[in-house]
């Protein structure tokens, strides 16, 4: 006699088993993600104690920071040296036809003349008579009368310093002003970024710095034997390349050789001497009077980095994931030994592990893999908000008349306390916070801006005349506040990305974020052409901008006093466990209380496995249970 169950209560078993099951694959899942993040966690503490025992900050690291002063120093000579060598000239055509005949006169009456005059008295700059060939006497007394253009070039009687406009005659309808050359560089820097980014995770980290500091060698030094204007920008094209790609290599070496404290510290102390780049670059350029002879003194310590093809270590994270083990057990012995320490020889011989089988990645994964996907966006959008704001700021100082080597001077003395302050905030706030705090007084001061004059011609919002007039030092003092506050979070920009990127695609995504950051500064220069006059769009952008830059950090995670990850599934790994760590409640059932305390951070690899297999049993034993359900009883 066969007996039915009840249909109801052969769905609700069914259901109620199948919940099960699902709870059950559920643990599996998080117990196997448990065992990857002991895995990659094991092999990230074999690392950390193989650097532990060369010595967190000796001699080797100190060296090691140490060469990026001098690459610094020439980073920022070069970058910003344009603002200097586009000076505006009072040019005069040149007159010479009339001393073919006349020898004798001087350059005052030469000018009387031959060239004709504005209304005002004052002589015309792009006009001549034409040349006759009366006597002396007769040009006096009658004067000349037809006027033409400039025939034989011009002349600068009042220039004390040769500049690139006198020396290719950038005037008369040639005028090439500085803001359009930093728009060229800007585009090879963008260019730069991306290529060097790329070449860095696939060459490594010192063959990639060495090419970037050959390059400073050859356009940086080299621009000083241009012989057009068109060289000019080609040279200048060409070192923001280098420029690029050194900033990313050096940035992911220090970043690799470092833990703990010192890797932040070291990297704001190395920023400080951009500064001192800035200051020689100010110095010279004031001192100098040639431009070629500017770029030859300034450019010459480039040759100083000639011993770094010996002394400049390799990456050993990067070694290692390529598979390169034995160089880099080379190259981390010969840090021990600088040191004056000595690696016990069974972490030697456990870098094995992880170096059998070479990581392979594709920047493709910045697409494919969400977080990296999130981390390139939200930090790209950060770097075109801070580059856009820092140098609308730093053009708007120009629309009150400063003069071009206060301009300079004055933010980059500013830049050190800003950059040295953000030491103590990244200690006691965190990465994330310190730049949260830096992008709100950037966006205060961008408010401030907009409600105080805008220019010496500029609109002054309903301010009356004299208090505009007023508030100009008011004006000023406020921008230089804004400065000072962006060029900490530059700083701050670069140990950040660094740190939330796997050491297999850093420079990768460095390059991407710098390519950002190039944009932001190539837009700023454009917006600012385009307004002509002074106006208050480019800082209504640059408040929106900031404001927007400050929520999008409030997404991203902290990464204080956490080792850096080498690889995607590191990263995977510590973003499951922390998504695990957030729920109130892994399991419906209370009889798998002992793998809910196998997900404790004390579990051990052993303890793991057999949960696992627990779990494995019962699946096991709750599938044969359903599929005897399902068959009728007799």
């Amino acid at each position: 006699m066969v007996t039915e169950i009840d249909p109801t209560v052969k769905r609700m078993e069914s259901q109620r088993s199948s919940r099960a099951l699902s709870s059950r694959s559920r643990s599996m899942e998080m117990l196997l993600n448990r065992l990857r993040a002991i895995k990659s966690k094991e092999e990230e503490d074999k690392l950390a104690s193989i650097l532990d025992a060369v010595g967190e900050f000796g001699p080797f690291q100190r060296r090691l920071v140490a060469l990026t002063f001098i690459p610094n120093i020439l980073a920022a000579f070069f970058m910003f040296a344009d603002s200097l060598v586009f000076t505006a000239q009072k040019a005069y055509c040149n007159t010479s036809w009339i001393l073919a005949m006349y020898p004798n006169l001087s350059e005052a009456e030469q000018m009387n003349l031959t060239l004709p005059r504005e209304s005002n008295g004052s002589f015309l700059t792009c006009l001549m008579y034409s040349p006759v060939d009366w006597n002396l006497d007769s040009i006096i007394q009658f004067g000349l009368n037809r006027t033409e253009m400039c025939q034989d070039g011009w002349i600068y009687p009042k220039s004390k310093k040769r500049m690139l406009t006198d020396e290719f005659d950038l005037v008369c309808g040639k005028e090439f002003n500085w803001e359009l050359a930093m728009t060229v560089y800007m585009a090879g820097f963008l260019i730069g970024s991306v290529t060097f980014g790329f070449l860095c995770d696939r060459l490594g980290r010192y063959p990639t710095i060495l090419v970037s500091l050959l390059g400073l060698t050859i356009f940086g030094f080299g621009t000083a034997f241009v012989n057009s204007m068109e060289s000019y920008l080609f040279f200048r094209f060409s070192v923001a390349q280098a420029v690029a790609g050194y900033g990313i290599s050096s940035m992911s070496l220090v970043t690799e050789w470092l833990v703990g404290v010192h890797r932040a510290r070291a990297i704001i102390v190395s920023h400080c001497y951009f500064t001192a780049g800035i200051l020689i670059l100010s110095g010279l350029a004031y001192s100098i009077p040639h431009w070629r002879l500017l770029f030859l003194v300034g450019g010459a310590p480039v040759f100083c980095v000639i011993p770094y093809i010996w002394v400049l270590p390799e990456s050993p994270r990067w070694l290692m994931l390529r598979g390169k083990v034995e160089e880099a057990k080379q190259i981390l012995c010969r840090a021990a030994s600088v040191n004056k320490k000595v690696i016990p020889l069974n972490l030697l011989t456990q870098m094995h592990l992880s170096g059998k089988k070479p990581v392979k990645t594709s920047v493709l994964d910045f697409y494919g893999n969400r977080y990296l996907r999130k981390v390139t966006l939200v930090m790209g959008c950060l770097w075109f908000t801070i580059s856009y704001t820092y140098l609308t700021l730093s053009l708007k100082v120009k629309d009150f008349g400063v003069n071009p080597y206060t301009r300079q001077v004055i933010p980059s003395l500013m830049e050190v306390p800003a950059r040295l302050c953000c030491v103590l905030l990244l200690e006691h706030l965190g990465r994330k916070w310190t730049l949260a705090l830096t992008l709100l007084q950037a966006s205060l001061v961008c408010l401030l801006v907009l409600l105080l004059p805008q220019g010496e011609d500029g609109p002054r919002l309903r301010w009356p005349c004299w208090l505009a007039t007023e508030l100009k030092f008011t004006v000023v003092l406020v921008i230089l506040l804004g400065e000072f506050s962006l060029a900490g979070s530059v700083t701050l920009l670069f140990i950040y990305t660094a740190e939330l990127l796997p050491t297999v695609l850093r420079a990768t995504g460095l390059g991407l974020v710098s390519l950002a950051f190039a944009a932001g500064a190539i837009s700023s220069l454009t917006i600012l052409r385009i307004s002509q006059s002074p106006s208050i769009l480019p800082t209504c952008l640059s408040c929106a901008s900031a404001v927007l830059a400050l929520y999008l950090c409030s997404l991203l995670p902290e990464t204080q006093d956490l080792p850096l990850a080498d690889t995607i599934e590191h990263i995977s790994s510590q973003l499951s466990l922390q998504k695990e760590a957030s729920q109130d409640s892994w399991f419906e059932d209370p009889s798998e209380a002992l793998t809910e305390d196998t997900s404790s951070e004390d579990v051990s690899e052993e303890a793991a496995k057999n949960a696992i297999l627990n779990t494995m049993v019962q699946k096991v034993d709750s599938k044969v249970f359903v599929t005897r359900l399902q068959q009728p009883r007799e």
